[in-house]
């Protein structure tokens, strides 16, 4: 049964976001609710080389979220993958709010301070856990994760860029998108990000490498910066 016809008619899909690989849906799957995600044919490439590589990323994301979810990490669940029609029908996480959302929400003052550093808390510890598997996941930011403030559960999301590796670079680089997104969505929270990077170090075995890595991709990052 097609992707279509199990998440009703494609006229009742609904619109989430559209981004520069895919358009992004809400539906229902067999009476749960789902997203959809639709990749892009890329006209400028050949088409068996396009069919080629959307299949291995789109492959590459599903087999991201069961990795994740095998380890006890929040991701959301894949209901079904078409690679004939690029569709990717997943679970619709809607008992949170998105990350940046709520950072923004949380008002002034000690309080604000306690629950942001709580959170940056809970994120180094996941993200911690996701790298000591060896899975990057290529755009981390506060709007690719999911976070119920009742239950301090977070949950990550769009693993279009994702990819398997061992490397303290690539999760070092991960880590430096992650900071920069961070920074510049949510503006003088540099005490909070060490705040992450030090649960980062304490929940993973691999982080002095990383680390350190990190550090050596600020400093090509400020060269860069400085250069123009």
């Amino acid at each position: 049964m097609s992707a279509e016809k199990e998440c009703d008619s494609r006229l009742d899909w609904k619109l989430l976001k559209q981004g520069a690989e895919a358009r992004v849906y809400s539906c229902m799957y067999l009476g749960k609710p789902a997203v959809v995600k639709e990749r892009f044919v890329k006209t400028y490439r050949l088409p068996e080389l396009d069919k080629k590589l959307t299949h291995r990323r789109m492959s590459q994301e599903v087999r991201s979220m069961a990795r994740c979810r095998k380890h006890g990490i929040r991701a959301p669940a894949v209901f079904h993958f078409d690679a004939t029609r690029r569709l990717i029908v997943m679970e619709h996480v809607t008992d949170g709010t998105l990350l940046k959302d709520y950072i923004t929400s949380l008002n002034g003052g000690s309080k604000r301070e306690e629950k942001l550093s709580n959170l940056v808390e809970l994120i180094g510890s996941v993200l911690a856990q996701m790298h000591d598997i060896d899975l990057i996941h290529g755009d981390l930011t506060t709007s690719n994760m999911i976070f119920n403030a009742e239950r301090r559960e977070l949950t990550l999301i769009d693993f279009g860029l994702s990819y398997v590796s061992s490397l303290a670079e690539d999760k070092g680089v991960d880590l430096y998108v992650l900071e920069r997104a961070f920074l510049s969505s949510h503006p003088n929270t540099e005490t909070q990000f060490q705040i992450l990077l030090d649960s980062y170090t304490r929940h993973s075995k691999k982080a002095r490498a990383v680390v350190q890595k990190l550090d050596e991709v600020r400093t090509r990052g400020r060269k860069r910066t400085m250069v123009g």
